[in-house]
């Protein structure tokens, strides 16, 4: 009978060893996930500065060609917008005249679709 009870506390003991031996691998997967979500977002904080980094370069590189674009179509519009302001001096009278006699000058004559009846 003392072997038998033995042989069942060396059993127990097997089980609470092993019991241990899976708690410890359940620690060590916890602490491994956690330390590889660490290590992605310092990962990703230095990606996200380098890119950062690489646009601010790129737009100090282009700003000055940017501003002379802009000033260019700055002075087009300008002239544009002046020579339509002195097309409009120029022709308004016209166009005024125009407007007037197609409203005022009303031809009646019949319609050339309508027959006599």
């Amino acid at each position: 009978m003392a072997a038998h009870s033995q042989g069942i506390q060396t059993l127990l003991d097997a089980e609470k060893e092993a019991a241990k031996v899976v708690q410890q691998s359940r620690q060590y997967r916890t602490q491994k996930l956690k330390d590889a979500r660490a290590e992605a977002a310092r990962d990703l904080e230095a990606y996200k500065a380098k890119k950062e980094a690489e646009l601010k370069e790129f737009e100090a590189k282009h700003e000055g060609v940017t501003k002379t674009n802009q000033a260019n179509i700055d002075k087009e519009t300008e002239e544009k917008l002046a020579t339509l302001e002195a097309s409009y001096r120029q022709n308004k009278d016209k166009v005024v005249k125009k407007l007037l006699d197609r409203v005022l000058l009303v031809k009646t004559e019949l319609h050339p679709n309508l027959k006599k009846a």
